[in-house]
């Protein structure tokens, strides 16, 4: 029986021992992809070719960083003979191999958000008034159709709850057993008799999250418009922004190391393979 209070002690352990290692990483592959991005965002023009265009492929391009991040940070807490430039190499191995089964992941997950769009639509509801926040052009769904996308969405908020639990151990089986789509159905093999305490951890660690972003968001938000007044806004939102993304990013590989050291646990309770 793999226990969770064990896993993060050893995740406590690798922190301990190998935050030097990992930050470097986390800083080029998650921090400053994300804030290039989102510089741009803020500061370019919205609404013209170039940048949806620039725009797309810096989101390609950030999520792409961050997944060979997760995956060399894996490979730092997976093996303690792992050096830094191994983890590297190991990651930009199998990158791609992980965006792709991310793009599929995402694929799915949006067709099947598809049904209640098109019922919604098919009882009149004008999704272009509700996005421009007109109420007056905004046709309210029947009751029949509100209440199949309530329940559709309370179905699917559980099911990407269980399925996300199962597919926690993604990316260490993806780097560590150089699997591609067969990746999946196997960490839902690692997974099972553990998703119950997976769902509980996640749960925990996502609400520890959120309100650790919201806060530093919040508060050097205050402090940036105080200092730069109103005609800095837009740069204060930025900053905050920025302050957001390292907080978030802390967490991210936080997580990268749990799920490295849950991948051992796991792996050292099965049979001899």
């Amino acid at each position: 029986m793999v226990k969770m209070g064990t896993v993060w002690d050893r995740t406590v352990e690798v922190l301990n021992g190998r935050t030097g290692m990992m930050a470097p990483i986390a800083l080029l592959g998650m921090v400053v992809p994300s804030v290039i991005r989102d510089g741009y965002v803020a500061f370019s023009t919205p609404g013209t070719i170039s940048f949806a265009l620039v725009g797309s492929v810096l989101a390609i391009g950030t999520l792409v960083a961050m997944l060979w991040s997760q995956l060399a940070i894996v490979a730092i807490a997976t093996d303690p003979a792992t050096d830094a430039a191994s983890a590297r190499r190991q990651a930009g191995a199998r990158v791609l191999p992980a965006f792709g089964i991310t793009v599929l992941i995402t694929l799915v997950a949006v067709l099947l958000v598809i049904p209640p769009v098109i019922v919604l639509m098919q009882s009149g509801f004008n999704f272009a008034a509700a996005a421009s926040g007109s109420s007056v052009q905004m046709t309210p769904p029947s009751a029949s159709a509100a209440g199949f996308t309530a329940l559709y969405g309370l179905a699917y908020l559980l099911v990407a709850i269980w399925i996300g639990a199962r597919l926690v151990l993604l990316n260490p089986v993806i780097l560590n057993e150089r699997r591609g789509v067969g990746a999946i159905r196997r960490s839902f093999q690692l997974t099972k008799g553990l998703t119950w305490r997976i769902i509980g951890v996640l749960i925990l660690f996502a609400i520890v999250m959120l309100v650790s972003t919201w806060a530093a968001q919040s508060v050097t938000g205050i402090i940036f418009r105080l200092a730069l007044g109103a005609k800095g806004i837009a740069t204060a939102t930025f900053l905050s922004g920025v302050v957001a993304t390292i907080v978030t990013t802390v967490f991210t590989a936080l997580a990268a190391v749990f799920t490295a050291q849950l991948y051992v646990a796991v792996r050292e309770k099965l049979p001899q393979e």
